[in-house]
């Protein structure tokens, strides 16, 4: 069935409405309509190319120009995020931790919103300074927002009610995708700062990305992680060009191949720790195409069954402890995200930001095959929520 686009646009006033009415009973008047006002207007997309071809040669003038599309830019993407983290279902949006991280995009938006017109260096420079804070005060967003999930989740399982959740989940996609995007926009415009990059960066772009050699870092990181959990790890090969390379942010690449070996490793661990046979090596298998970069990792892990391929996508499906009981006891939010289900769906979303994608084929008794898309071309715009 059809849904009439009349019908579509009432249902979205009456959803800002409810949500304009929930932050007036904490925020004052003028604060909201100025949230409601932004939360309306379109946001506004950059790709990979777009990035490094304004960075390429960064002079004052093109600073300057990047701060002030800053300036206008962020609120209106922090206001969208605040209008839906404060009208989610199930009553999501009254647990503490969603409560928490709406207040931070409120704190923020409004440091934005306060800051004068940007129209020298010196205003440009306090601005950078601005931004760079708004993204330390933002770093224990997932985190936070996945103990508030959690807690929901569990709180619905005790009343036997929704387990899977659809609604959350999809907003977690969007949330979650609008904030790699906004600490993307951050993160290249402070480190377009730097006054000795490193040969071939443009701010947070390399245009020299050898995935061979990133995915030999993410090895070496993920290796660690499985010895200090098992006390040994399987091997991992390596199979590609090192001295290939493609502009990309070699930063969410390891944090992909990272999240992808970790699974890979604990699988094939947890399958022949007690066996005489000798665990077999993870393969990783790098093709340069014209289009995409393609990154496969293979492993002989026992695989996953087809029942629940489907839950491998899901926000907190995850077979390791959660730490939302330890974090219960302590005053701060964990900074780990091991045990909350984040790793495969957030790296999809990274890979997406690009233009890119992450798909997963499991042979149950046997293995599974991770293949990681990345867009060469650098022309696809951001998909904003």
């Amino acid at each position: 069935m059809v849904i009439p686009a009349r019908f579509l646009r009432q249902s979205r006033i009456l959803v800002s409405d409810m949500a304009v009415r929930r932050l007036a009973e904490t925020l004052s008047r003028s604060l909201v309509d100025d949230i409601y006002k932004c939360s309306n207007m379109k946001q506004t997309g950059v790709s990979l190319k777009y990035m490094m071809d304004f960075g390429a040669n960064p002079t004052e003038k093109s600073l300057l120009l990047s701060s002030q599309f800053l300036h206008k830019e962020l609120p209106v993407r922090l206001a969208h995020r605040v209008m839906e983290l404060d009208n989610l279902p199930y009553g999501l949006s009254e647990k503490a931790p969603v409560l928490k991280v709406r207040d931070w995009y409120v704190d923020s938006f409004k440091d934005l919103r306060t800051f004068p017109e940007i129209q020298d260096a010196a205003d440009e420079m306090k601005f950078t300074d601005l931004i760079h804070q708004i993204k330390i005060r933002h770093n224990n967003v997932t985190p936070t927002v996945a103990m508030g999930v959690q807690e929901l989740k569990e709180e619905l399982g005790r009343r036997g009610g929704l387990l899977e959740l659809p609604e959350i989940h999809q907003f977690l996609d969007r949330f979650y995708m609008s904030r790699i995007g906004i600490r993307m926009l951050i993160g290249q415009h402070v480190a377009l700062h730097q006054p000795n990059p490193a040969p071939g960066y443009i701010g947070l772009i390399s245009t020299r990305v050898s995935p061979v050699l990133i995915a030999q870092n993410a090895i070496d990181d993920a290796r660690s992680a499985c010895m200090r959990t098992y006390g040994s790890a399987p091997e991992v090969h390596v199979y590609g060009d090192p001295n290939f390379a493609f502009a990309y942010v070699p930063t969410h690449l390891h944090q992909m191949l990272f999240e992808l070996l970790k699974n890979s490793l604990r699988a094939v661990q947890e399958r022949f720790m007690d066996s005489d046979q000798e665990s077999p090596p993870i393969r990783i298998i790098v093709a340069d195409g014209v289009e995409d970069v393609t990154v496969k990792i293979s492993d002989e892990g026992g695989g996953i069954p087809r029942s629940g391929l489907s839950k491998i996508w899901t926000y907190l499906y995850t077979t390791a402890k959660s730490p939302l009981e330890e974090s219960r006891h302590m005053q701060e939010t964990p900074n780990v995200m091991a045990g909350y289900g984040y790793g495969l769906p957030i790296s999809r979303l990274y890979a997406r930001y690009f233009g890119g994608d992450l798909q997963v084929i499991s042979m149950e008794g046997y293995g599974t095959d991770a293949y990681l898309h990345l867009n060469r071309l650098g022309n696809e715009q951001e998909p904003l929520p």
